[in-house]
């Protein structure tokens, strides 16, 4: 079942509408900013093996805990702040997703210095299979297996699939040239 069709069978009104809202104007849309890539990178690494309802309740805390993603901030992070984050009941406590996120903030910071941004580096090496873009991400971050990448790259329009054909955000999205849609 499609996460459009899934939605639309929930039975709680709150799940419901939080779904609804990432779903219609989140998931899948283009995005430009780089600490806007991260945060996602960041969220789709932390749902890892949770519900991404569990990512959708805390991300206004994931924000706060992260400086709102700010790469620079976050690449400069001490021990200090490591265990403040995993001190944090309003995000994920995992080391290793904890250190993935300041590892994989230094990494976007050279990225950003070699192509000009995060956004130009994944377009240099657009288009991919997922299975190619899987490799050169599991080569570049950390804590980046073949589910993070494929559901990263959905939600940033660099894959196809986010939504089924007859869903309404389909066309929406289509209108703001998805990557997906322009091999």
């Amino acid at each position: 079942m499609s996460y459009c069709n899934a939605i639309e069978a929930m039975q709680q009104e709150e799940k419901k509408a939080l779904h609804k809202n990432y779903h219609d104007n989140y998931y899948g849309f283009p995005l430009h900013d780089d600490n806007e890539l991260f945060c996602r990178l960041v969220l789709e690494i932390n749902q890892a093996g949770l519900s991404w309802e569990t990512i959708l309740k805390k991300e206004t805390s994931f924000r706060k805990a992260y400086s709102n993603f700010d790469i620079r901030k976050v690449a400069a992070y001490t021990e200090m702040d490591r265990e403040r984050l995993l001190a944090d009941a309003g995000i994920i406590r995992n080391k290793l997703k904890v250190n993935a996120a300041i590892e994989n903030a230094k990494v976007i910071l050279n990225l950003q210095k070699e192509f000009g941004s995060f956004e130009k580096w994944l377009e240099h090496h657009h288009p991919k299979t997922k299975e190619e873009w899987v490799k050169l991400f599991k080569k570049t971050f950390r804590f980046t297996g073949g589910e993070i990448v494929n559901e990263f790259l959905m939600s940033i329009g660099y894959l196809h699939g986010a939504h089924s054909e007859n869903c309404p955000i389909h066309k929406q999205i289509l209108q703001k040239e998805p990557m997906w849609a322009k091999k």
